[in-house]
């Protein structure tokens, strides 16, 4: 494997490896090294079959299954479809998937390590690629807090909600994604994790609360909790955090949730197509609180 290091303190491309062949252990225990050093990583050029971009999630977790139980890979529900393409009349995928900062699954008791997403087809508009996705870095975030701040938070905790994105979406960007049934919500209660979480890779401190799914911290009254998260939500992501990727073709991006928030760009159209096909994986090779 080649190394890149981005310009920024988050990202690296990574060439001279074909996905579609099974990690050694000695591979995937470097990727996830690269993963805690640099909080994403570009493999590019790569050319996947949908069990391809599974099994190779599948070397750093279990791999979850969406909730939602809609727009997955047949035969494949591991695999995720994120594109606003319409076929038949039908739409591909899910269309406005992640169109806000959040961190994947920390509303789940078991939370996610990495996303793994694939680029199939990448609008472009005057030779520019667009619907690139933007990254803050809770880790550097954590870094800069006040040492009172740091001190404030030890010990409390946050109530992670997935409703409280899903039904942003709905509410406020007029997503047509259907109600959340009572099942669904019943399937995953609101729960609650460290505001501050020492990385399993790293053994840093980072930031583990997000304006997606975050609804609270239990230790502290109404009005503290609030403005304490508002405090942090508009913290974590001032620009000297924050990094884009832009997508190519052929891209596999792989991140981690513990290290870094996300959400994607939507300056595209329904007529400037994007297709990208993304796998979640659990931290199941952790002991995450």
């Amino acid at each position: 494997m080649k190394i890149f290091p981005s310009a920024h303190h988050l990202g690296a491309r990574i060439e001279g490896l074909d996905l579609s062949k099974p990690l050694s252990t000695q591979q995937r225990d470097e990727i996830i090294q690269l993963l805690g050093k640099y909080g994403l990583l570009n493999f590019s050029g790569q050319q996947l079959e949908a069990a391809d971009l599974k099994h190779f999630s599948s070397h750093f977790g279990e791999l979850e299954i969406n909730v939602a139980n809609a727009y997955q890979e047949p035969g494949h529900p591991e695999v995720m479809i994120l594109s606003n393409m319409v076929v038949d009349g039908k739409p591909v995928g899910i269309a406005d998937a992640g169109q806000g900062w959040h961190t994947d699954m920390s509303y789940s008791r078991t939370v996610a390590f990495a996303n793994v997403l694939y680029g199939i087809r990448i609008p472009h508009r005057n030779g520019r690629p667009l619907g690139g996705t933007t990254f803050s870095d809770m880790q550097a975030a954590y870094d800069e807090l006040p040492e009172t701040m740091k001190l404030q938070l030890e010990g409390l905790t946050g109530l992670h909600d997935y409703a409280k994105f899903y039904d942003m979406m709905r509410n406020e960007k007029n997503s047509p994604r259907p109600p959340l049934t009572d099942a669904q919500r019943s399937a995953k209660p609101p729960v609650s994790h460290p505001i501050v979480l020492t990385h399993p890779i790293t053994k840093r401190k980072v930031l583990y609360a997000n304006p997606g799914y975050t609804i609270r911290i239990n230790e502290l009254s109404e009005q503290e909790s609030e403005k304490l998260l508002t405090f942090l939500f508009e913290h974590q992501v001032q620009d000297r955090f924050v990094y884009t990727f832009e997508w190519t073709p052929g891209d596999v991006l792989i991140w981690d949730n513990l290290r870094t928030i996300h959400q994607a760009y939507p300056d595209y159209t329904a007529d400037e197509h994007r297709l990208i096909k993304r796998c979640q994986v659990m931290a199941t090779l952790f002991d995450i609180p």
